[in-house]
């Protein structure tokens, strides 16, 4: 007995400057994806009290807009591993060379996807989307478009603040985002402030709008801070740099195509829901955005957990890579349980804030959305596991199997269990969020075994 305590004295001692530097480097970044999620959330709630048919074109539409916006994110992801490993190696030219190819490839995916957000009314109308909500659908998604190069730069210049040691500048821009957005939302979408009423199509410029600005605000910071100012990142930015290019890309597009594995999944769920009519779809998506708040938590230790990993695998340190693992488990695992707590014991307030009460259907989208919290709170754990295992994988820049792995448990496990549950098992929504709970669970038992079984071979082939 006494060996034991002795011995799990003895780990927690040696943890304790892992936690503190996993957790001093996680916050700010957690803090940053909370805001940027608080931005969502924000139109969200006031298009729900603008009315239920506009609500869920607004679920629909960012639901598509941000499965894009995923595929083209893993360059910014994935960046974030490869400056870290580089800045352990005291390598300078090398952080430079893989951000900018970064930025070249989030513009280049920017470009290529135009088509996809310019015509997806008819797109959504194939999946077996009512006309209507689709038509307002393909309103935002059009005024949302020159949204996608600012989104997916501000993610590589966040990887690359956050990789120099100041992910505090970024959630500083994002938090001061945050009263701009709601303030021309609300004027757009309702005509306030002498705006005309532009319902949905308000909610897209506004969004719109608010992002180049932030990013604008993350270019001055990536060129002026004195952490940044020495790696010259803009000097000459228009000259390729092709093999930074292909390094960046052979790594990066697995991540994005594992985001789109695990967001088509949920995009998938969308659609599936919106088979139910207007009333499933605003449900799911108010539990789905309460779910998605929570998440980002997870994401924010994720990012953390590739950055100490990146620089562990940078200096070929085993012990140092095993540590940053167990940190981000713990931290992860730590505030799943207190989500798990607030999501069965207070639904009812939380999908409540989404709803006017005058609207006749909120009774009913409460109800079913409160259901849907309760599987919400199952997948939590699970959804954290395999949060920070792929930002551990990614730090030792380890992304085509777990993506192989992230397809198996996304589209083979998690959503045809859930389509048969809910539609010839005849569940109904809530057998859909079963299907969920399974292919997360199924993503986080294989990535998670992959990293700890492979993770000191992983540092040990890289030289101190």
């Amino acid at each position: 007995m006494r060996r034991g305590y002795e011995a799990g004295m003895s780990l927690v001692a040696r943890l304790r400057p892992e936690l503190a530097a996993t957790a001093a480097l996680g916050l700010p970044l957690i803090g940053s994806h909370l805001a940027r999620m608080a931005i969502g959330v924000t139109d969200t709630v006031l298009m729900g009290r603008y009315g239920v048919e506009p609500l869920a074109a607004l679920v629909l539409a960012t639901s598509c807009f941000f499965i894009l916006m995923m595929l083209g994110s893993g360059y910014a992801l994935g960046v974030m591993g490869l400056i870290a490993a580089a800045r352990a190696r005291g390598d300078e030219v090398e952080v430079r060379r893989v951000t900018r190819m970064a930025l070249w490839l989030s513009m280049i995916h920017s470009a290529l996807i135009l088509s996809a957000l310019w015509w997806s009314g008819p797109i959504l109308t194939l999946l077996g989307q009512e006309p209507h909500i689709a038509a307002l659908g393909q309103q935002w998604l059009r005024l949302m478009a020159p949204a996608m190069p600012a989104m997916l730069c501000g993610m590589v210049l966040n990887s690359y603040l956050a990789a120099l040691g100041r992910p505090n500048v970024v959630l500083a821009i994002t938090v001061l985002g945050l009263p701009v957005n709601a303030v021309l939302n609300w004027a757009m979408i309702f005509g306030e402030l002498g705006f005309p009423e532009l319902g949905v199509r308000g909610s897209a410029i506004a969004s719109m709008s608010v992002s180049w600005v932030q990013l604008a605000a993350m270019v001055a910071c990536a060129a002026w801070l004195p952490e940044a100012r020495p790696y010259r990142l803009f000097q000459r930015f228009w000259r390729p740099d092709w093999t930074a290019f292909r390094a960046v890309l052979w790594l990066g597009l697995p991540i994005g195509l594992t985001l789109v594995a695990e967001s088509g999944m949920f995009v998938g769920a969308n659609v599936i829901m919106g088979w139910f009519g207007a009333v499933s779809l605003a449900a799911h998506g108010i539990a789905f955005q309460i779910t998605g708040v929570t998440f980002m938590v997870h994401l924010g230790i994720s990012n953390a957990a590739t950055i100490r990993a990146g620089a562990a695998h940078g200096r070929g340190d085993a012990a140092g890579l095993r540590d940053a693992g167990i940190a981000a488990i713990i931290l992860s695992a730590c505030f799943a349980l207190v989500a798990v707590a607030l999501f069965l014991t207070i639904p009812e307030h939380l999908t409540g804030l989404y709803l006017g009460d005058a609207d006749p259907l909120a009774p009913q989208i409460i109800a079913l959305a409160t259901l849907l919290m309760f599987y919400g709170g199952l997948f939590q754990l699970v959804d954290a596991m395999q949060a920070v295992a792929l930002g551990l994988l990614r730090g030792v820049q380890d992304t085509r199997v777990p993506m192989l792995l992230a397809i198996v448990s996304y589209w083979l496990v998690g959503l045809p269990t859930g389509y048969v549950l809910a539609i010839p098992a005849g569940i109904g929504p809530p057998g859909l969020w079963m299907g969920l709970v399974a292919g997360l669970t199924c993503a986080a038992v294989l990535l998670m075994t992959r990293f700890w079984r492979r993770g000191g071979t992983w540092a040990a082939a890289v030289p101190a």
